[in-house]
């Protein structure tokens, strides 16, 4: 179908021998990713039921009140709010999360309850990073990079993050979950539940991504974009929210550390005779001007910050 979003099976990356396997795969996702920055995964190796388990915890914590939630507020110091956070009353985005980094970070502050949340969300976390790797590494073959180019360029898991999120039922008047955006970093990977919502700008139109169980959604962002100076493209995407009730999804972002510099590479510009099409920055720098667009929103839309920021105009 034309309106729909690929899905693609990586089973053959899980065993030895099906190069057959591992050449479609590869060929969908370069399309994909050449045209609009999205697809789907199946045969991913995450358990379903871990992923289940997730979204049921997160609904659990999400129907306490406030009070119980606010306990679990970010500290400070940490590149993102860690902890529970609502987005404030006059953000266009109605949604609130739980935002974690890697087990082990410093910068973690966990809810209490329900009890096993934790350990769920670190067994999620860990599982999407390995995929996060694997992805990468495809993403490297199909730019036609050198081996491990990007694994060597993105060594240091210390910046990824998850987001469990809650988007509140949509009112008469009004229904955005998450305006239209592309995400910032590596490649972001969506599971979502029943309800749906997510919706993907593919030439111009607006396609429903159906909620299928053992799925996973996986997006660019614009770190990739701007190394491959728009040969690879980060996805526009926003969530809609149903009318009379909640929608629960999770998001993982697989990072770049804040301290990387990131810049059109060669291969895609001098090496082929083609000007970069953006300035080099510090990631950090980006990803804070991104932050203030959710803390501090602007009144008018055209005023959000975008990769666009960094674009050098011919």
């Amino acid at each position: 179908m034309a309106d729909s979003i690929p899905t693609v099976d990586l089973s053959p990356f899980f065993g030895e021998g099906n190069e057959d396997g591992k050449k479609k795969a590869k060929e969908v996702i370069s399309q994909a990713c050449s045209q609009y920055g999205f697809f789907q995964i199946h045969n991913h190796g995450v358990p379903l039921e871990l992923l289940n388990r997730a979204l049921e915890l997160s609904k659990t914590f999400f129907g306490y009140s406030d009070d119980v939630k606010c306990k679990s507020s970010p500290g400070s110091g940490a590149p993102l709010p860690a902890g529970y956070n609502k987005h404030p009353e006059h953000s266009p985005d109605k949604n609130e999360y739980m935002l974690m980094f890697p087990p082990g970070s410093g910068f973690n502050v966990y809810p209490e309850n329900p009890p096993e949340f934790k350990e769920v969300l670190e067994d999620v976390f860990s599982n999407l990073t390995k995929i996060g790797s694997l992805i990468e590494n495809i993403v490297n073959e199909c730019l036609g990079l050198t081996p491990n180019f990007l694994k060597e360029y993105n060594h240091d898991r210390s910046w990824d993050f998850m987001a469990a999120l809650r988007y509140f039922p949509a009112t008469e008047t009004e229904n955005n979950g998450i305006t239209e955006h592309e995400d910032g970093n590596c490649v972001t990977f969506v599971f979502q539940d029943q309800v749906g919502g997510l919706q993907v700008r593919k030439n111009g139109e607006w396609i429903p991504v159906t909620p299928a169980q053992d799925t996973l959604v996986v997006n660019l962002g614009d770190v990739i974009q701007v190394l491959s100076n728009n040969k690879f493209k980060s996805a526009t995407h926003r969530v809609v929210r149903p009318q009379g009730k909640s929608r629960y999804s999770y998001a993982f972002f697989y990072n770049l550390h804040g301290d990387n510099w990131v810049e059109p590479l060669s291969k895609f510009t001098k090496e082929i005779g083609e000007e970069p099409k953006y300035r080099g920055f510090l990631y950090k720098e980006y990803q804070a001007l991104r932050m203030r667009n959710k803390t501090h929103p602007p009144a008018k839309h055209e005023d959000v910050i975008h990769i666009t920021h960094y674009g050098i105009t011919s």
